[in-house]
């Protein structure tokens, strides 16, 4: 074997690119390492010329995480947008709108497409309803919303609006729950219908909580209309027998009712036997109260709907610091809670909060809630303040 030559230690002046590569390692220190970046306190920080990263090529793959959005895009610009028309701002609503529906013209981006056609309904802005429903149709492949005009206009006093109730239960002295629910409606409703279809059973006190339910409301200016006349008439006649002074108020009651259904000669008649039974003089005929055709369609309508339907909490018009302070009296009596939105055109952040506090209160009973036919702005208002969580919403039918 051939003897290694002996190393000899090289003088300052040797070069170092002259020598061999030779892998060294370093030997143990008692000093602390320090980056060769760091800079001292008080000194400068190590030349850093010399690193070289002109060779270094920055991966092409994936990471393994990703970075997620506080709030989706969708999301985003329908609470704008429902934050907007709460404060009363049109304009701003439709350019957000307006916007949007040209980015989001499938899948999830259809509700800002509703909002925009409510938007439009509650404007009286047809052409541009017409124009969006086209490109509604070509972006969603089903056909669009119907127009109907929601924008607000004067009001008549031939042309207010009837509220509507189902008494439920029976006509008899123990069912509170049944009359305070008129009463309730009579002070929220100048025209209100009421529904007798469902009644099975009546007895005379019952009949005479009716009868002073009708003359209050005529007294206080209301105007009740029952509905299922005949039905209610014909229980009530199995009441009254000639020449048996029982159950006055039955007698009462099927006198108005035959006023109210213009039937002259059959109150003539029971106005008679009134008298010589119980003795005293029966009330005058009034030409001027006979109430109007009850439509055989509505009737129908009427006893087949939705129970909860018929007797809901009715919120409309647009709504402005209100409290609610008459909807836990209303929750007592119901279950479910309804509230029917069918005519509410707006509410503003400080109602909705306030009906959010009532509503948590009602929830916490065990009830359930339900937004009945809400327009979408004022849903997507329900949603930021947080109304989701204790109600559920129904919309209408497009």
């Amino acid at each position: 074997m051939v003897a290694k030559p002996a190393a000899v230690p090289r003088g300052r002046d040797v070069r170092e690119d002259a020598l061999p590569s030779v892998d060294m390692q370093p030997e143990p220190s008692d000093e602390p390492l320090q980056a060769d970046l760091v800079s001292t306190p008080g000194g400068a920080a190590d030349d850093s010329s010399s690193l070289d990263f002109s060779g270094f090529e920055f991966s092409q793959s994936a990471p393994d995480f990703q970075i997620e959005q506080d709030l989706d895009p969708v999301d985003a610009e329908a609470e704008e947008a429902a934050i907007l028309y709460a404060n009363g701002q049109d304009e701003a609503v439709r350019a957000v709108l307006e916007n949007a529906v040209r980015i989001h013209h499938f899948g999830p981006g259809e509700r800002l497409w509703m909002m925009l056609f409510d938007l439009y309904r509650l404007t009286g802005q047809k052409a541009a309803f017409d124009a969006l429903g086209i490109d509604y149709a070509r972006s969603f492949e089903k056909s669009p919303p119907v127009w109907r005009d929601k924008s607000p206009r004067p009001a008549k006093a031939s042309e207010v609006v009837a509220g509507s109730l189902l008494f439920k239960g029976d006509l008899i002295a123990e069912n509170n729950a049944a009359f305070e629910a008129v009463r309730q409606a009579l002070v929220k409703n100048a025209r209100l219908r009421l529904d007798m279809s469902k009644v099975n059973q009546i007895d005379a006190v019952g009949c005479g909580r009716l009868l002073s339910v009708l003359q209050q409301a005529r007294k206080s200016g209301r105007e009740l209309e029952l509905l299922a006349r005949d039905t209610l008439s014909g229980l009530v006649e199995q009441r009254v027998v000639t020449g048996s002074a029982e159950n006055s108020e039955c007698w009462l009651l099927l006198l108005e009712l035959c006023q109210l259904q213009g039937q002259h000669e059959a109150f003539e008649e029971l106005a008679i036997n009134y008298a010589v039974t119980f003795e005293v003089s029966p009330p005058s005929w009034e030409s001027g109260r006979v109430a109007a055709p009850e439509p055989v369609a509505r009737v129908a309508t009427q006893a087949s709907s939705d129970e909860e339907a018929a007797d809901a909490y009715r919120v409309q018009g647009d709504i402005k610091a209100s409290r609610f302070g008459d909807l836990n009296a209303h929750a007592d009596l119901h279950d479910p809670v309804v509230l029917d939105c069918a005519a509410l055109v707006r509410m503003d952040f400080i109602s909705a909060g306030a009906l959010l506090n009532v509503l948590s209160t009602i929830r916490k009973q065990g009830k359930q809630i339900v937004f009945r036919h809400p327009n979408h702005l004022v849903a997507e208002l329900f949603g930021v303040v947080g109304l989701r969580a204790v109600a559920a919403i129904i919309f209408a039918k497009h």
